[in-house]
This record gives structure tokens, sequence and C-alpha cells, in this order.
């Protein structure tokens, strides 16, 4: 179970591992199972859009089942399906790295996090680094 303790611990862990690279002030979203959000923080100097676009990309995960970098290989490969798909999500998708599962050690689907602030990649460094400090097993959807 992902509880409030262990998701703040992954936000902490995650903007930390984005002060240690030097990247810009991140915003983190981590969601239990269901897509609600459990615990959130912006870093000072960030941007007001950065949760919405780190809860998107949580959000994606959760609704696919997979990290964003699979999200974004389904937009690609199904346009038409994926359109439609993010039109029945409420409250928004965004399909680009930044957004990773969150596993327990034994494989099982706990949450997800979003990462969003500095490039899309270095988002999702930040996101597996918080999750892997935390102790669980971060999915971003690449294999």
């Amino acid at each position: 179970m992902l509880t409030l303790n262990l998701a703040q611990t992954i936000i902490e862990k995650t903007i930390a591992a984005g002060k240690d690279a030097k990247m810009k002030p991140l915003g983190v979203v981590v969601m239990d199972a269901r897509g609600t959000v459990i615990a959130a923080a912006i870093s000072d100097g960030s941007s007001l859009a950065r949760f919405d676009i780190a809860a998107a990309k949580a959000r994606a995960c959760v609704m696919f089942n997979t990290g964003t970098r699979g999200v974004e290989k389904f937009a690609k490969d199904r346009p038409h399906f994926f359109q439609g798909a993010v039109s029945a999500i409420q409250g928004g998708i965004v399909p680009v790295p930044g957004g990773v599962l969150i596993k327990s050690p034994e494989g099982q689907m706990l949450g997800a996090i979003g990462v969003s602030g500095d490039t899309s990649d270095n988002d999702e460094l930040a996101a597996l680094a918080g999750v892997k400090a935390a102790g669980l097993v971060g999915d971003a959807g690449q294999g």
C-alpha cells in the first residue's frame, strides 16, 4: 500500500535527486493505484504549471498501467484511440517522460509519480531516483 509517509519520502528523495543533479525546480505528484493524489510538492522557484503537468504525467501512468514512455509509444502507435481516451480521462494526461509507475519489490503496482520542471528525460531520472531511494521499484514504461 502506498501510504502518505511513503509518498512524502518519494517526493523528498525526488526533489533531492533533482537538486543534486542541478536540475531546474521540480513539481512532484504521487498518486495511488486509483489515481488519487496522495502527496504533492512544488519546489521554490517553480512555475505555476508544474503541479498540473506532474499530475497529468502520474495520471497517464495509472490510466494506462505503464510509465509515460509506454504511454508516449501507445499515443504514436494508436493516435485515434489515444485521442479518444484523452477526451474521456478527466483531468487530462501528458504522454511524455517524467511519469513512472511505483511498484513494490514484488512487482505490485502501488501508484505513480509524475515530475515536471526540467527536461522530460531529467524529470524521469529524478522520479526513478526518488522511487528507488524509498525502497520501491520505478517503471518508466520502456520495455
